[in-house]
This record gives C-alpha cells, sequence and structure tokens, in this order.
C-alpha cells in the first residue's frame, strides 16, 4: 500500500495549459488527473471507459470492415488501450487538448493504463479542441467515443458546452458516416441530451449503464445516423 493511502494525494505534476491549469496526482495505487482544481478521472476504474468503446463497436454493422474511431479526449488512457486490442477498429484517432496529458502517457506514469497504445501504428494522436475538430475537419469516421466531460450537464470548461449544443451535435452528425455512431460517456443520465440528440436527427438514441464502485451508474449515451 502506498505510504498516501489514507493521507492527502499528491500532485506529481501541474501544468499551466491554454484551458487552464491540469494537474496529475496520485491517492495510495490511483492517479487522479485534476483540470482547474476539478476532478477529472482516475485509474480506479475503467469499465465505463470500455463500455464507450463497446457500445459504439457492437452498434456497427457486423460486416463493415476496417473500422475508424475518434475517441475523444485521452483521459487515463482506458478506452484507447481498449480500442487498439480490437482488430475491427482499421484508424484509431485519439484527440487530446491537454499536451500534459499525451506527455504522461508517452513516457510518464499513465503509460501503463493506455498500455503504450500511441505506439499502436493505427494511432493517431490530434493535439487540440476536440470542438473545434468537430467543427472544422474533414475527416470522417464510423464512430465518435467522446469522453471529454463529466457529462453533457457537466462540463470541465464552458467551452465544451459547445458540444452538446444544437451547432455541435451537427458537427458530430458531419464527421460520421452513414449509419454511424456517435457515443458520450456521461457520470450520470441525461434526458435533456436525449431529446438533444433525437432533434439533431440522431435515430436509435439510447442510454446504457454500467455500475460504478461509487454513487450513480456511470451512463453511455448512443445514437445512430440516418443510413
Amino acid at each position: 500500500m502506498h505510504a498516501n493511502e489514507e493521507g492527502r494525494p499528491v500532485t506529481l505534476d501541474r501544468r499551466e495549459g491554454p484551458y487552464g491549469e491540469v494537474a496529475l496526482r496520485r491517492h495510495g495505487e490511483r492517479f487522479e488527473i485534476i483540470a482547474n482544481g476539478t476532478f477529472l478521472m482516475d485509474t480506479s476504474d475503467g469499465r465505463s471507459e470500455r463500455l464507450l468503446v463497446d457500445a459504439a463497436l457492437a452498434a456497427l454493422p457486423a460486416d463493415r470492415a476496417d473500422l475508424s474511431v475518434l475517441i475523444g479526449g485521452l483521459g487515463v488512457g482506458f478506452s484507447l488501450a481498449h480500442a487498439v486490442r480490437q482488430p475491427r477498429w482499421g484508424r484509431i484517432a485519439v484527440a487530446e487538448r491537454e499536451r500534459a496529458v499525451v506527455d504522461w502517457h508517452r513516457a510518464g506514469h499513465l503509460a501503463p493504463f493506455s498500455e503504450h497504445a500511441l505506439d499502436d501504428p493505427r494511432v493517431t494522436v490530434l493535439e487540440g479542441d476536440l470542438v473545434a475538430y468537430l467543427r472544422e475537419a474533414d475527416a470522417i469516421y464510423d464512430a465518435l467515443c467522446l469522453d471529454i466531460d463529466n457529462g453533457p450537464d457537466w462540463t470541465v470548461t464552458d467551452d465544451n458546452r459547445g458540444l452538446y449544443s444544437p451547432e455541435g451535435l451537427a458537427a458530430c452528425r458531419a464527421r460520421l458516416t452513414p449509419g454511424g455512431v456517435l457515443a458520450v460517456w456521461s457520470a450520470q443520465p441525461s434526458a435533456a441530451f436525449e431529446d438533444a440528440l433525437r432533434a439533431a436527427q440522431f435515430t436509435q438514441v439510447r442510454t446504457i449503464e454500467t455500475p460504478v464502485n461509487r454513487g450513480v451508474p456511470d451512463v453511455v449515451h448512443l445514437a445512430i445516423t440516418p443510413g
């Protein structure tokens, strides 16, 4: 057991980025990412992050080959590592706006959790703001697996609110192939976001829950573009 298991967390790195302060802490055996003083995620349980990828893959046609996925963002690496383990993904992009987080995975404390997935030849790292990328890019994907906030109703920064707006959801739809999948992680269900997805012309909108060790279940909001 780590010496600080019952004590205060230890800050391992702290940096000022384009969106404020981001820090990596260790609390016992657990690593935590803190953004502007707000807990964002930790390495204690990656079930819901893996569900994000599994749900998107399961919703795609079984006969569709060489699939492409955009994961946003990198976080503690559970979603990316899980995608790399699945051979159906032929192209994997991961968007992360904080250089510090990428560094922690390339040669730092978080590398074991992403299982050095950044070295996989299918993986491309997009360093920059996900919301801007979705709005401005020309790339098309079979799936978008998005986990940049604590949920549509609890964003890390005000700028992220645009992702869940009608304009943001239209940008998501434009980045997807016909029949493509939008999967959005959230720390709690959001009926209002389900309504927003339907209003943005997504189909088969549903919410999948996964139990966590504490509190209400994490969820993945899932929606399909018209085929």
